[in-house]
C-alpha cells in the first residue's frame, strides 16, 4: 500500500500499546479546498489533526504514527468508551462537507480506503462494527462522513456493519408513525448499538436525542435525513441491535 509523509505535530507524545486501538473514526475534512484541510491538520496552531489523510486522487497520506493519538475525535463516546481518540484511528477523507457544497467521494478516494481499514483491521484486530463515522461519536457536534458516504457498500468488504432488511420492506415501512412503547424500544437498540442516549429524557422532543437520530439516519438510513422516528428506522434499529451484540 503506497503512502506519502506529511507528519502534523499535533499528537500525544505519550505512546498507545497496540491493543488499545478499539475503533477506526472516518471524518470529511469539511474544508472548500484540499490544501487548506492538509495545511489546518499539519498546522500546530489547530490543535486537530489524524493519523490518514485520503486525497481525492485516492493518494494516502500519513500525519500521525498509529501508535500515537492523534486530535480527531474531540469531546466524544460509544458504548463504555469515553474520550475516543484514546483508542482510535483516525482516517479524514477530502470532502468539503455540508458547508461547503458536499459532493460524493470519489472512487479513488474509496478504493483507497477499503485497502487502508482492511489493512489497519488486520493489524489491529479490530472489530468491523467498531468502524465509526465522527457523526456516530459526537452526534451533537458533527455531522461527518455524512449521507454521501458509502456505509452499506464497505460493509460488504467488511468494513463497518449493515442491516440485513430488504428494501421493500424497509419502503413500506418509511414515514409510518411508531407508538410510545416502540419509541422506548427504539433508543434502547441505539444504546445498544452503540449510541449515548442516556441521561435525556426519550419521552419529550429532547434536542440531543433529536441529533442522536438524524446522526443514525445519516449512517443507516441515508435516503431520509428528517430526524423523525419512523416504522424504517425502527425495525433497522431491531435488526442492527441484534446483530452488533
Amino acid at each position: 500500500m503506497h503512502t506519502t509523509l506529511n507528519y502534523s505535530p499535533n499528537f500525544e507524545v505519550k505512546k498507545r500499546k497496540k491493543n488499545q486501538i478499539k475503533f477506526i473514526v472516518l471524518h470529511y475534512t469539511g474544508m472548500k479546498q484540499e490544501l487548506e484541510a492538509i495545511k489546518k491538520l499539519t498546522n500546530i496552531n489547530s490543535k486537530v489533526s489524524s493519523h490518514y489523510l485520503i486525497k481525492n486522487n485516492g493518494e494516502i497520506v500519513v500525519m500521525v504514527p498509529d501508535l500515537y493519538e492523534a486530535w480527531h475525535a474531540g469531546v466524544s463516546s460509544w458504548k463504555n468508551f469515553k474520550s475516543i481518540n484514546k483508542y482510535s484511528i483516525g482516517i479524514e477523507l477530502s470532502n468539503p462537507g455540508h458547508d461547503h457544497d458536499y459532493k460524493k467521494f470519489s472512487k479513488k478516494q474509496i478504493q483507497s480506503l477499503k485497502k487502508l481499514c482492511k489493512f489497519l483491521i488486520k493489524k489491529y484486530k479490530i472489530n468491523k462494527k467498531n468502524i465509526l463515522g465522527h457523526s456516530d461519536i459526537a452526534p451533537n457536534r458533527k455531522k461527518d462522513p455524512g449521507e454521501k458516504f458509502p456505509w452499506h457498500y464497505l460493509a460488504k468488504f467488511g468494513i463497518g456493519k449493515w442491516h440485513s432488511i430488504l428494501p421493500r420492506i424497509l419502503i413500506n415501512n418509511r414515514g409510518k408513525k411508531i407508538n410510545l412503547t416502540d419509541r422506548k424500544i427504539f433508543f434502547t437498540n441505539l444504546s445498544r448499538i452503540g449510541y449515548f442516549t442516556k441521561n435525556t429524557n426519550i419521552l419529550k422532543n429532547d434536542k440531543f436525542l433529536n441529533l442522536v437520530v438524524v446522526a443514525f439516519q445519516r449512517r443507516f438510513r441515508q435516503e431520509l435525513i428528517n430526524g423523525k422516528i419512523d416504522q424504517e428506522c425502527f425495525i433497522i434499529s431491531k435488526n442492527l441491535a441484534k446483530k452488533l451484540n
